[in-house]
């Protein structure tokens, strides 16, 4: 009797354990894995994981190895020497690195040396700012240097007023050898000033360490050209977009094969993420959205024979694949995620179809909390579209009751809507806080065809927002939802979304929470910093009074020109060092909702740029989101 009594007091003490959910504090203290590759023996895979300190306001690493096929992992701390560095040359005489050098004015001491204690700052053309950094002269180039004490390094862009790896968030992908290790590609945008800030025409070039000659292996093509990889055969092969100027076009495999560029993805209706050569040069995986997820996929590659090229999708579920590491045999190893996990290693039997779950970074933690349920839903759109919402639902969902419903706007605007796992916007965090959240995969997201994901360039306030109002309608319509209680948060687009229906819901929502959102489209156009983003989604300039699309997006489609409309309660967020979307947009909200009478706040993050990373800002962040939604809904 007594050890039934133990079991049953062992089993309801569990059960209470489970009980717990997610918190800001807890969210801030998981382990965020990332790898860093299969080690050179090919027995191990490499990875590191970082975990935020909200005490020292910062994040410590650790590195650790473990099995391909799955075991305990070793901490490491000599982790380089286990895997192959991609930046020494195939015979190990050079390496390949990128630095940072001086080569433009801009400092009034650099034009007067004499007035060394001025702060000026002097410029003739745009790109004087980027992301959340000023310009000061200085530019990224690509270097390489003999692998022996005291060897000088040099500079294959010398004296070019270009960046390379890319800014802002350019590394050592944007650089490779050659296989014979007797050239350099790198990704170069070889524009400067306002032209830079118009175009999005990267190329990728070949330096000759012999000649010392660069040639272009992307002319011709005037949009992005990025992510240059190496076939087994020594065949270049990298990520195209077609157009310039259109950071969220239609993202291509091409392949260099004996002097004809061969894309293989061009009829698929999708868009790629990123991808990798199988070991036999036969075929190459990649990620990419569809239906709500990220998904892997693979293509032949047939050479120039007349073996025709197929696009399959090779895996299918509610998660994402997140990143691809390398192969191991059979299998493909990947971090996955999905709305209640964050990323853990996995590995995937391409012959099986049979998954592994490699890592469990954080299981000490989610083992103590009852998980949100994500269900996907759809919806006939006003224009008679299928669209698909994601629907999470608190954990210990009770149909009987009524919860608060969240419509999240998400950002990009260009960007898939998925099973991510933010740090930030965290729907399951969400959930815990008792709140369902309506997700709507709207117009303008990858992974519904390519029409699809057009459709919201130069028509921010159009089908778009009708998408939006038909996804939290539809699931309003459900006893669960408590229709008097609907709120609508969002970051970025997401936050033009939440300012732009503050004016036209007609009293759908209780309250708004906005995040470095466009609130006036015309003095975005002339503070933002990629000027080729506003040139293609909004149509052009505002003084071209003569050009129909962008007049509609400076006015009817700005949200500033219905604030007249405000009538509910907004919290606005912005980050001082958004350059993306500048301080005044925010400024401008809300300065127009406090003098109109409108219950608002002003969350200020000097420090921080378009995202939050600083731990403790985080912590402010995600306690006055909460605070807000108490308040308010």
């Amino acid at each position: 009797m007594k050890k039934i009594l133990y079991l049953i007091l062992i089993m309801m003490s569990a059960k209470a354990a489970a009980q717990n959910v997610m918190t800001p504090e807890l969210l801030w203290k998981l382990g965020r894995l990332s790898p860093v590759g299969i080690s050179i023996d090919g027995k191990n895979i490499v990875y590191k994981v970082s975990t935020p300190s909200v005490e020292e306001n910062k994040s410590n690493s650790k590195y650790y190895s473990i099995p391909v096929t799955g075991g305990t992992p070793v901490e490491v701390t000599d982790y380089k020497s286990l895997v192959k560095d991609k930046n020494i040359s195939a015979d190990a005489k050079y390496t390949v690195y990128n630095d940072e050098v001086k080569l433009a004015n801009v400092h009034g001491k650099d034009f007067y040396p004499e007035l060394d204690k001025s702060d000026a700052q002097v410029y003739d053309g745009l790109d004087y700012r980027h992301w959340d950094t000023w310009n000061e002269g200085k530019y990224n180039h690509v270097f390489y240097k003999e692998n022996k004490d005291g060897a000088a390094g040099i500079d294959i862009m010398k004296d070019e007023i270009f960046d390379s790896p890319q800014k802002p968030f350019g590394g050592d992908e944007d650089y490779i050898w050659s296989p014979d290790g007797k050239s350099i590609l790198y990704v170069c945008k070889k524009k400067a000033g306002t032209a830079y800030a118009i175009s999005t025409n990267t190329d990728i070039y070949e330096y000759n360490l012999a000649t010392g000659k660069t040639i272009n292996r992307t002319e011709g093509n005037s949009g992005y050209d990025t992510n240059p990889q190496f076939s087994p055969s020594g065949n270049l092969s990298w990520l195209q977009m077609k157009r310039d100027g259109y950071e969220a076009d239609k993202n291509d495999i091409i392949v260099d094969f004996k002097g004809t560029k061969m894309n293989l993805t061009a009829n698929w209706d999708g868009t790629v993420e990123s991808f990798l050569w199988a070991s036999d040069g036969k075929k190459i995986y990649f990620q990419a959205p569809v239906d709500g997820t990220l998904q892997l996929f693979e293509v032949n590659f047939p050479g120039l024979t007349k073996i025709a090229i197929n696009v399959t999708q090779v895996t299918n579920g509610n998660f994402d694949i997140s990143g691809l590491v390398g192969f191991s045999g059979d299998n493909i190893i990947v971090t996955r995620t999905d709305m209640n996990h964050a990323a853990d290693l996995f590995s995937y039997d391409l012959k099986k179809k049979a998954w592994k779950q490699l890592t469990n970074v954080n299981d000490a933690i989610y083992s103590k909390l009852s998980l949100s349920k994500t269900e996907k839903r759809y919806v006939t759109t006003t224009d008679g579209k299928k669209m698909l919402i994601w629907v999470i639902l608190p954990p210990n969902f009770d149909a009987s009751k009524k919860y608060p419903t969240l419509l999240y706007c998400q950002g990009g605007p260009q960007s898939a809507l998925t099973q991510f796992y933010s740090f930030r916007w965290n729907f399951q965090l969400m959930a815990a806080n008792g709140y369902i959240v309506v997700a709507p995969n709207r117009r303008g997201m990858p992974g519904h065809g390519v029409e699809w994901n057009e459709q919201i360039s130069k028509d921010w306030g159009g089908q778009v927002m009708r998408d939006y109002l038909s996804a939290i309608d539809d699931v309003a319509k459900e006893s669960y939802v408590d229709k008097s209680r609907l709120g609508c948060v969002g970051a970025s687009y997401g936050g033009y979304s939440a300012f732009y229906l503050a004016g036209i819901h007609n009293n759908r929502f209780k309250t708004f929470i906005a995040h470095d959102g466009v609130f006036n489209t015309q003095s975005m156009f002339g503070t933002t910093e990629e000027v080729f983003f506003n040139n293609w989604d909004f149509g052009g300039a505002y003084w071209e009074k003569d050009n129909a699309v962008a007049q509609k997006t400076y006015n009817e489609f700005n949200p500033a020109s219905h604030v007249d409309k405000w009538n509910k309660p907004i919290l606005i967020i912005q980050g001082g060092k958004d350059f993306r979307v500048p301080i005044g947009q925010a400024q401008e909200a809300f300065q127009a909702a406090q003098l109109r009478g409108i219950k608002s706040r002003f969350l200020y993050l000097p420090e921080e740029n378009h995202w939050v990373l600083k731990p403790q800002n985080a912590i402010v962040w995600q306690r006055e989101f909460y605070r807000w939604l108490k308040e308010t809904l």
